[in-house]
């Protein structure tokens, strides 16, 4: 049994645009997960400019263990857009939800943060607007993908 299906690209339809956003969006979530996984504050302090004098180790514990989850997910991205192109638009929509949810909760449900934002969340916002566009090209037929296959 191998580790990896046969691709699917050549069934893909979609625009060439979404897969490369798709590994865009790939790297931009292995680094920040790379970040908070290695470096020693994940971030929270020297990025996010967190307050660290009490219960640091449980928040850094948290941006450590988030970035371990960033990581492998990340690959999934890419490995979807490089070789199971079929599954761009889902992704996109999935990761749509999961941008949409994050931007939400930062700026108006659960985020306090002395008027201070860390990038992630107004990454989350232009993600947010940004997918969709992408999620609407990759469900467009077209007669090339401009990726090759």
């Amino acid at each position: 049994m191998d580790l990896l299906p046969p691709s699917t690209n050549a069934d893909y339809r979609g625009s060439g645009a979404s897969v490369v956003f798709l590994m865009l969006t790939a790297v931009l979530t292995i680094i920040p997960g790379l970040i908070h996984y290695f470096l020693p504050d994940g971030g929270a302090g020297v990025i996010a400019h967190l307050d660290l004098t009490t219960r640091a180790s449980t928040i850094i514990a948290i941006f450590a263990w988030y970035g371990a989850m960033q990581i492998p997910f990340g690959i999934l991205i890419g490995l979807v857009a490089w070789r199971y192109r079929t599954l761009v638009p889902l992704l996109l929509l999935l990761l749509i939800i999961q941008q949409a949810l994050s931007a939400f909760a930062a700026w108006v449900f659960k985020g306090e943060f002395g008027g201070h934002h860390p990038p992630e969340h107004f990454a989350s916002v232009i993600f947010t607007v940004l997918g969709f566009v992408f999620l609407a090209l990759s469900l467009r037929p077209s007669s090339t993908t401009g990726v090759a296959a």
